[in-house]
């Protein structure tokens, strides 16, 4: 994690009101994701414990205490997408992405009465049946 690049990012936001979430995405999208480093920095520079972090980092599923470089796919698992049917696709899914891919459950994109629904490269994918699915696996 390159440290002049954490401490702008840090130094972006530290004044900023309500800083913490704003300041985690900003490192997950730098860095792909939000290691001990970065979490004792942001902490100190907050005046927070690295146990507040920590807290939010493992909290939200946006972020990662290490770097994954396989593409993600984010599929949703919350109950709408449920009841539209996802757990039947899973199978499909798993199976396309192997270990090639990271197919991460998520609870809910916010596209509720189009699902199942996907994320992929933050694009929103909607009214997914098992083949578009898994063709979007294979192609993430």
């Amino acid at each position: 994690m390159e440290t002049s690049e954490l401490d702008a990012i840090i130094a972006r936001h530290k004044d900023r009101k309500g800083a913490l979430l704003p300041m985690l995405h900003d490192v997950q999208h730098a860095f792909g994701c939000i290691d001990a480093k970065a979490e004792r920095a942001i902490a100190e520079a907050l005046n927070l414990s690295r146990a507040e972090v920590h807290g939010m980092v493992s909290f939200y599923h946006d972020f990662t205490p290490a770097h994954d470089p396989r593409p993600v796919v984010e599929l949703c698992r919350a109950e709408a997408c449920k009841a539209r049917g996802v757990e039947a696709l899973v199978p499909a899914a798993e199976a396309a992405a192997g270990e090639r891919v990271n197919l991460k459950e998520v609870y809910c994109l916010g596209l509720c009465s189009m699902g199942p629904s996907a994320r992929i490269h933050g694009k929103l994918y909607a009214g997914l049946d098992e083949a578009e699915l898994v063709k979007l696996v294979k192609t993430a």
